[in-house]
């Protein structure tokens, strides 16, 4: 049976104006909200414990996505059937998708990772665009990593162009916010995680480290900044510098794949044969 008529008609609604404050990062921070668009992230959101919150839906996205509804209402969502001016109100895409999801924050304290011995991490310092986060976290939560962190001069995760580029994977695995670099790396060399820099200026490079059969153990890798990479400081901490090799004429690769890259051959060297081992045991 076809959902009843919109009962959100003007964009002027409290509901809606309290939602579409939360494209702008001090109202995100303030009501600790974020925004999931589009049927993949608020279908991860619904199945991820009580953080939706609310779900706007147009008519005709009520009916073609039932099933996601139902599992919104579930979990104890207010769903609102909305026109579809509301939704473009709200939404933050050029073509929105008929779902808004309203989520409570996520992020896990930087602590509660560490006493989880993470095998595999991903730490983005210093990066900016929140595109190229969202796609490295969603690169970890593929390549099975098990936890990311940003640093306090990073991005903000909640950022709608980031979560839209997580592609639900900010729902999958434990992230860790507006932690600084150096306590990042120091705390992930407490549990016993050893700590690259992929970076360009590496002297050595990924198939050097693979070649010598170092990267079994637990690793972290650091990404830094899209245009200028990472400071000489932030490599000075960590415990190698390393470079994706350029075999063939391009001049290098984006921040996203350079991380799909480093984090892959991280994955396979600790599902070789003795799984994942620490570097120091003999």
């Amino acid at each position: 049976m076809r959902p009843a008529a919109p009962e959100l008609i003007s964009p002027r609604s409290p509901r809606v104006a309290a939602a579409r404050r939360l494209g702008k990062r001090n109202f995100r921070g303030k009501e600790r909200l974020f925004l999931a668009e589009g049927p993949q992230a608020v279908r991860e959101a619904a199945g991820y414990g009580e953080t939706l919150v609310e779900l706007f839906a147009t008519v005709d996205a009520a009916e073609r996505y039932a099933d996601i509804v139902g599992a919104a209402r579930e979990v104890g969502a207010r769903v609102h059937l909305a026109a579809d001016s509301v939704i473009e109100d709200i939404s933050t895409t050029v073509t929105p998708q008929g779902l808004v999801g309203v989520c409570r924050f996520l992020d896990t304290p930087f602590e509660e990772i560490l006493a989880a011995r993470p095998k595999l991490v991903a730490v983005l310092a210093h990066v900016r665009d929140p595109g190229n986060a969202g796609t490295v976290l969603r690169c970890a939560d593929a390549a099975g990593a098990e936890a990311v962190v940003l640093t306090d001069a990073s991005v903000d995760l909640y950022n709608p162009k980031a979560v839209r580029a997580s592609v639900g994977s900010l729902f999958h695995l434990p992230v860790a916010v507006g932690v600084p670099v150096e306590r990042a790396v120091a705390g992930l060399r407490e549990a016993g995680v050893r700590v690259l820099a992929a970076d360009g200026a590496g002297e050595d490079d990924l198939d050097t480290e693979l070649d010598a059969g170092t990267m079994g153990g637990p690793t972290a890798w650091v990404f830094g900044n899209e245009a200028w990479g990472l400071p000489e400081e932030t490599r000075a901490l960590t415990d190698a510098v390393l470079r994706v090799p350029i075999h063939g004429k391009a001049e290098s690769l984006n921040l996203a794949t350079a991380a799909a890259v480093c984090l892959y051959a991280s994955a396979r060297a600790q599902r070789a044969a003795g799984g994942c081992r620490s570097v120091t045991e003999s």
